[in-house]
């Protein structure tokens, strides 16, 4: 190790003020006291290494310049001046990450350079990992709750599987709270704002013993919804959760540490406005039956005949152990986590009383990750770890037909007792077609063990050279069964083969074979005119049938269970240009296993089954499921799950730092084969691989401090995404085109200003501004055409202002969104309403005030 250099390097990060990302910068320069002050602040990580910021984007401790990745850092401060919240408000200081929520609080996904999957459906794992002290968040639900006591947040842009085990085909989240301390200290804060907003965080640490320390914190969140349901006069897109935690810090010898952490987080709120963009030619019916809908897009007016509910119960333990032997250094992270997700809302978004749907989900989950570290004088370095993550899913749901759904689809028909000629002819029992009450009721349930085997190896040749090389090995195994039962009598039935049979007069089917083989030019007559909509009128009830039979699985042609393993690696190279830049180069793969479609969408790959022409199991070719006598009326292919995710980005970086200026630029070339998508196609979800999506662009930060006290940063994210390949989307070959939903351009930036007196009373103003350039989002993010695209851009404007005593007391005031910005969040297909585009509003303007103190 050359000292000169190591020591020159410490000298220019410690005379820098967190020149690094715009969420970072000056954060740290703000949590050193004033010596004279009389309350000190909690010790942290950056004090110890003499103000430099340290992350751990490579599972070592290194400085933001030293880190080759491309890793955008926000501080605990950043995040108590921007009242950033939770996950869903990072994204306005990381241009390279979006958060998309949707119909509730449980349903968003994260998404970093335009990869991002698993929102709606607990068998689709995300690409984009979210980890809390070291420990994944398998499903964006458990990763929602009011961030805690934080220290830091890394978004890792690009793949990361090879030191991350489970599914980082796109990017990592990684949250790092405040552990323990052995002095004394805390903070208490109450913000109230509009909307009757009212936050109440605390947290308190000190030492028990010479050996362990402890800490707690808490927090309630609670607010007034900012949509109306106008006609059940109630509140939508509200607040209401909270959360607490406990830690241990143990310290037996100098040598060991032993943190040992306890969480719980509840949220129980209605969410989230869902309003109409196009009232298609639906609508009719809608107001036929006495139900509404608005069109007025940003009134947050809406209307629906239910209260949305949906309880999120998120808990779990984890114990992380550090033993430093000498010149290595063993890490052991073992986690237990239960979730529990409630939802019981109008799935049709109107006041008629059409559908609705309930689900009830639980994941457990079981973690253990072990690696070793060296921290050698010589030109050779490693670390090597193992993974191992066990978890079980289960989910009882449910669609329930409306009281009005009848008359809705009657009206639709054009006949109001269309339904009742339709039962006489098919010996239906009477007003037995959508009739209210059970539509569909789902069992799912899914066993995932993964385990993998990761290092990397540092060697540097030469001072200020480092060649990386970095492997994972993932063996991935998913064990699901899904049952499900459908109660609408003409969704049971296959119109073309009821033909068939009234023609034949039978419904066995060794009859109806008997006569084929007889009779095969009159079968041939009588199958055409079945599948001729001029001959066979019962043709036209085919759009109203929405949940056919469910064949279950396993069966004995499909066994419910994916097996993947996958080798993924790293090669860089990372170099001292001077002191003040370094710069990398890096080829990196990805991976992330087969995903499970657990919904009531699930259908058999093509090949297992052929459904005949318009579903038809009469005329259906030979398969293993129509000769093992195991096919259903109407059944239909689709996915029961999607294959694996392989990700390869290439990447070049340079960093620099001087005193009062810093920027970060990565410029990258990113690909992955097999992207899960999953689509919503108006009336169900569909899952299925793209061949290929890549995204080409670069990411930028700089920050300068022209004087003490001021700090300007700005940050951005170029990306240019294509399909490259994918002929089996819902709307048809993409091949080529750009995927809808993505910003060509994302902007960070701020401006804080912090004045002090001589008596350590600080006054610290801030100002930020976030920008998506105009872009054209679709249904299900795909690019179509028509009168109904829309197009969506994002300009936000925060602030705050906070004046800090130097007796800890702090008082201050923010707002978000100042001006009051509108977009478009996302759009869908109306449900079972053809021509109807809805989607999800920015939420409004928010401000408040703040009492803050921290002893």
């Amino acid at each position: 190790m050359n000292f000169k250099n190591t020591t020159l390097r410490a000298a220019l990060l410690a005379g820098a003020t967190a020149i690094a990302l715009p969420s970072v910068a000056h954060a740290q320069d703000q949590e050193i006291a004033d010596p004279d002050a009389d309350q000190m602040p909690l010790e942290t990580e950056e004090q110890d290494t003499g103000n430099i910021i340290v992350v751990t984007a490579t599972k070592r401790e290194q400085t933001l310049q030293e880190t080759p990745i491309s890793v955008s850092v926000t501080s605990g401060e950043t995040l108590e001046q921007a009242q950033i919240r939770d996950v869903l408000d990072l994204q306005t200081v990381t241009p390279s990450l979006r958060v998309s929520q949707l119909q509730n609080s449980s349903s968003s996904t994260f998404i970093i350079r335009g990869f991002g999957n698993g929102d709606n459906n607990f068998g689709i794992e995300p690409s984009v990992g979210v980890f809390i002290d070291g420990v994944f968040r398998s499903r964006s639900a458990s990763a929602l709750s009011d961030l805690p006591n934080v220290q830091r947040i890394e978004v890792l842009n690009g793949p990361q599987s090879t030191l991350f085990g489970k599914n980082a085909s796109a990017g990592v989240i990684s949250v790092v709270t405040r552990p323990p301390q052995f002095e004394f200290g805390g903070s208490a804060e109450v913000s109230y704002g509009n909307y009757n907003a009212l936050v109440v965080k605390g947290d308190v640490t000190g030492p028990i013993s010479d050996s362990i320390a402890f800490s707690i914190d808490g927090s309630y969140n609670t607010r007034d919804g900012y949509g109306t349901i106008v006609n059940l006069d109630e509140e939508v897109s509200e607040r209401n959760r909270w959360a607490a935690r406990g830690q241990l810090l143990i310290e037996p010898t100098s040598d060991i540490s032993i943190r040992l952490i306890g969480d719980y987080s509840k949220i129980d709120e209605a969410c989230c406005v869902v309003s109409t963009l196009v009232a298609g030619p639906t609508a009719p019916a809608v107001f036929g039956v006495g139900g509404a809908l608005n069109t007025d897009f940003f009134s947050y007016d809406i209307f629906l005949n239910k209260i949305p509910e949906n309880e999120v119960d998120n808990y779990g333990v984890s114990g992380q152990i550090d033993w430093a032997l000498g010149d290595l250094s063993l890490t052991s992270i073992t986690s237990y986590r239960e979730l529990k997700n409630f939802v019981d809302q109008d799935v049709d978004f109107t006041s008629a009383d059409i559908v609705s749907e309930i689900r009830d989900q639980r994941v457990d989950t079981f973690t253990q990750e072990l690696r070793i570290s060296s921290d050698f004088d010589g030109p050779v370095n490693f670390l090597l770890g193992g993974y191992y993550f066990d978890e079980s899913i289960t989910q009882d749901s449910q669609l329930n037909t409306g009281s009005q759904a009848r008359p809705f689809f009657s009206l639709l028909a054009g006949n109001p007792m269309v339904f009742n000629g339709v039962e006489a002819a098919l010996g239906l029992p009477q007003n037995s077609i959508f009739s209210e009450g059970l539509l569909t009721t789902e069992n799912f349930a899914m066993d995932n063990t993964s385990w993998s085997i990761f290092g990397t190896v540092d060697f540097e040749p030469i001072d200020g050279l480092t060649l990386t090389g970095g492997f994972n090995y993932t063996d991935d195994k998913k064990d699901f069964a899904l049952s499900a039962q459908a109660y609408d009598e003409l969704a049971n039935i296959n119109l073309v083969d009821a033909f068939i049979a009234g023609a034949i007069g039978s419904t066995d089917p060794a009859v109806i074979g008997a006569f084929a083989a007889a009779n095969p030019v009159l079968f041939g007559q009588i199958a055409g005119a079945a599948t001729n909509p001029a001959t066979n009128p019962l043709l036209a009830l085919r759009p109203f049938q929405f949940q056919p039979p469910f064949l279950a699985v396993p069966n004995a042609v499909e066994d419910g269970k994916t097996r993947d393993d996958e080798f993924t690696w790293l090669a860089r190279a990372s170099v001292e240009i001077t002191p003040e830049v370094n710069g990398y180069l890096s080829y990196a793969t990805g991976f992330k296993a087969s995903s499970v479609n657990l919904s009531r969408d699930s259908r058999p790959l093509f090949g297992d089954y052929i459904p005949g022409p318009l579903n038809s199991t009469i005329l259906a070719p030979s398969s293993p499921i129509l000769n093992g006598g195991l096919a259903v009326p109407n059944l239909t292919t689709g996915s029961r799950f999607a294959g694996p995710e392989n990700a390869e980005v290439y990447e070049i970086g340079l960093k620099g730092q001087w005193d009062g200026f810093g920027f970060n630029l990565a410029v990258f070339d990113q690909t992955i084969e097999g992207f899960q998508a999953f689509l919503f196609t108006g009336t169900g979800f569909q899952l299925n691989n793209a061949g290929e999506q890549s995204v080409r662009g670069f990411e930028l930060d700089t920050t300068i401090q022209p004087t003490d006290g001021l700090v300007f940063t700005f940050a951005t994210t170029h990306l240019d995404p294509v399909f490259d390949s994918f002929t089996d989307s819902p709307t048809g070959d993409l091949t080529g085109l750009r995927p809808g939903g993505i910003p060509s351009w994302a902007i960070s930036t701020s401006a804080t200003y912090t004045h002090e007196w001589f008596n350590g009373t600080r006054l610290i103003t801030r100002v930020d501004y976030s920008h998506e350039s105009n872009e054209l989002i679709n249904t299900n993010g795909l690019p179509t055409a028509g009168p109904n695209n829309f197009k969506r851009e994002v300009n936000l404007v925060n602030g705050s202002m906070t004046l800090a005593l130097n007796n800890g007391l702090e008082v201050g005031v923010w707002g978000r969104n100042l001006l009051d910005d509108e977009y478009i969040l996302t759009i869908f297909d109306g449900v079972a309403q053809a021509g109807t585009i809805s989607g999800y509003p920015s939420a409004p303007r928010t401000y408040g005030g703040v009492v803050r103190f921290k002893f």
